[in-house]
């Protein structure tokens, strides 16, 4: 197991020195620069654009600039800035003199002027608002799915495969606008953009968009797993020694479906903290996706690395963290040192 986990691990390094690489080229080879000050893509003037270039590095050639990100360079005195390894992100270009690494993980003050908790960073933000609609996804999925199963080719199944194949087919984005035409227009019980995200209530609606594909996935996976299990031999076992029914599917069915269930929650919530970029936009929300959105708008190149490499490192470790699920949830499963 040890070994497992080392070697999995190590991979971890090429995959974000790719991920790297690929981000880096790309957002190098974009029309604009870090020092456009408008809509129209208006430069700086020369002479403001050098000494900024030459402060920031960006004069240096490319390969040393990817370098002196992934790894580490020396500086115009001559001192080593250690770069990813060290936690270090670079500075943002727009929000001159903070470093990233502070723009996404560091929380704002209070009125007192004291730090409030870590949950109230962009990352927390958007970590609370992933495991929020995760909370969503499965609470109301894996009942869904379940049901549909046991009312196979009535009403209840067919109602569940029409929610499940929307969830699916329909984007957030459009989701996200038919909710807010409903709750916020029409019935007027949220604000489409809050002044304060302190209240719970507020959450619900994003929350629900985030994770209304998750929700439809997990209903399906859920559907299917449990008409399987249904035709299992010990099913049959236990309802001939006059179990109840619902002993029968809540110890013995429920349990072996959930199965292929668990194994996706920690790559759904990767999936939802990192896929929250339209959704943050459209409530203004202030987490990681926004951010990104509108450093990519801004060109700002440190704060698209940084957030593309924490999005890809959280992305493998929970895909890292399958394997061991299915160890915990099916003792039968053993992994390969």
């Amino acid at each position: 197991m040890t070994t497992y986990l080392i070697r999995r691990l190590l991979w971890l390094i090429p995959v974000i020195l790719v991920v790297g690489a690929v981000t880096f080229i790309l957002m190098h080879n974009t029309p604009g620069g870090p020092w456009d000050t408008d809509a129209e893509r208006r430069q700086v003037d020369e002479s403001t654009r050098k000494s900024l270039e030459a402060f920031y590095g960006l004069d240096k050639p490319l390969w040393r600039q990817f370098l002196a990100y992934m790894i580490g360079d020396w500086n115009n005195k001559g001192e080593f800035v250690c770069g990813l390894p060290c936690g270090n992100f670079g500075p943002s270009y727009r929000q001159r003199g903070v470093p990233v690494e502070a723009i996404l993980f560091r929380p704002p003050e209070d009125e007192n002027g004291n730090l409030k908790p870590w949950y109230y960073s962009r990352f927390g933000y958007s970590l609370r608002l992933g495991i929020l609609a995760l909370v969503i996804a499965m609470g109301v999925g894996i009942p869904i799915g379940t049901i549909a199963a046991l009312k196979q080719n009535t009403w209840i199944d067919y109602l569940s495969l029409l929610i499940a194949t929307a969830g699916i087919s329909v984007p957030s984005f459009v989701i996200a606008i038919f909710l807010i035409i409903i709750f916020a227009s029409g019935l007027q019980w949220i604000s489409v953009i809050p002044r304060s995200w302190d209240s719970p209530s507020v959450w619900i609606l994003p929350a629900i968009v985030l994770g209304f594909g998750t929700l439809a996935f997990t209903a399906r996976l859920m559907r299917t797993s449990m008409l399987e299990v249904l035709r299992m031999d010990y099913v049959r076992t236990a309802r001939a020694k006059g179990l109840a029914e619902r002993t029968v599917v809540t110890v013995h069915m429920i349990k072996n479906a959930l199965i292929p269930v668990i194994t996706i929650l920690g790559p759904s919530l990767a999936g939802l903290v990192t896929g929250s970029f339209i959704i943050e936009t459209m409530f203004a929300f202030p987490g990681m996706g926004r951010a990104y959105v509108q450093a990519i708008s801004q060109r700002d190149y440190s704060m698209i690395m940084g957030t593309t490499l924490i999005y890809a490192i959280l992305v493998a470790l929970a895909n890292l963290s399958v394997d061991f699920i299915y160890v915990l949830v099916d003792p039968r499963i053993r992994l390969e040192e």
